[in-house]
């Protein structure tokens, strides 16, 4: 008997991979988290049915959150990472020798066990020594920092549920006040396709527009989100994603990546015509 798991887009779309066997299930203090074998997409992770990655697609999110902001900031030391359970990105980061501290606050502690027993790779990023975990509230984490990262990445899964209070006017403000004064945030900014999901996209870009003074959103193609299509968001006190961006300084680390280049990432900031004018009518409810 063939076994499919299916994750409802919207009341009309859903999307339906065939899995081989369900390799884990279980019931955290926080949520739901399911492990399944695919043929097509290799190992997948949900979070309360949602995909959260595949082991196919999962370079791209990584990539994008990291490499992006990393090749735009001159001199990163510290690092926070909001969720990041997984390892992923602590993973990418640490193709970088001049950082110096990488915190990971993830809450939840079972999934961080779930991915390090299936998904040793991406968990390896946490074994580096430059990482320090912590297991808490992100916010409640972020209210006691005050000017002490270059780079906080928000890798938290959405805006629903244990993890809400992170797509709060509080929280961009708590990260605005935990940067130094040329700090980077990278956020996830979701999928802007379907009406069920316009609504996030408009009011995280609202409250981080009037939160930072340099605030844009960039694109990837991830296979497994919605519509396929993912936003990001990067705010920042000083460095502009495009103006201040080092592409010959990135190219010199020649750091093997399978989705992130020097030249996507200036494309990667021209978005469609539609993404383009929801963001401008959210800037312009100032």
């Amino acid at each position: 008997m063939e076994m499919w798991f299916s994750e409802i887009h919207t009341p009309n779309i859903k999307l339906t991979i065939r899995t081989d066997r369900q390799l884990f299930s279980g019931e955290s203090e926080y949520q739901r988290i399911d492990v399944f074998d695919s043929p097509e997409l290799g190992k997948f992770v949900t979070l309360n049915g949602d995909i959260i990655f595949s082991d196919a697609d999962e370079f791209v999110y990584d990539e994008m959150v990291t490499h992006v902001p990393m090749a735009v900031h001159p001199n990163v030391k510290k690092v926070l990472i909001i969720g990041g359970g997984d390892g992923g990105v602590a993973k990418e980061l640490s193709y970088y020798p001049e950082i110096e501290e990488i915190e990971v606050v993830e809450q939840d502690e079972m999934f961080m066990e779930v991915c390090q027993k299936f998904f040793p790779d991406m968990a390896q990023g946490l074994q580096d020594p430059r990482v320090k975990i912590y297991h808490e509230d992100g916010l409640r984490f972020l209210r006691r920092r005050i000017s002490e990262y270059d780079l906080i990445i928000n890798d938290s899964t959405n805006p629903f549920g244990y993890t809400e209070g992170l797509f709060t006017k509080e929280f961009y403000g708590s990260c605005y006040k935990a940067l130094k004064e040329d700090g980077i945030m990278v956020y996830q900014h979701g999928s802007p396709f379907y009406d069920e999901d316009e609504a996030a996209c408009r009011s995280m870009h609202r409250k981080v527009f009037r939160s930072f003074p340099i605030s844009r959103v960039y694109q990837a193609h991830i296979t497994t989100c919605p519509a396929g299509y993912w936003l990001f968001g990067f705010a920042s006190k000083k460095y502009h994603p495009i103006k201040d961006f080092d592409g010959a300084r990135w190219r010199k680390r020649n750091i093997k990546t399978w989705y992130y280049t020097a030249n996507l990432h200036i494309g990667a900031f021209m978005l469609p015509k539609y993404v383009e004018d929801l963001l401008e009518e959210e800037e312009g409810k100032l």
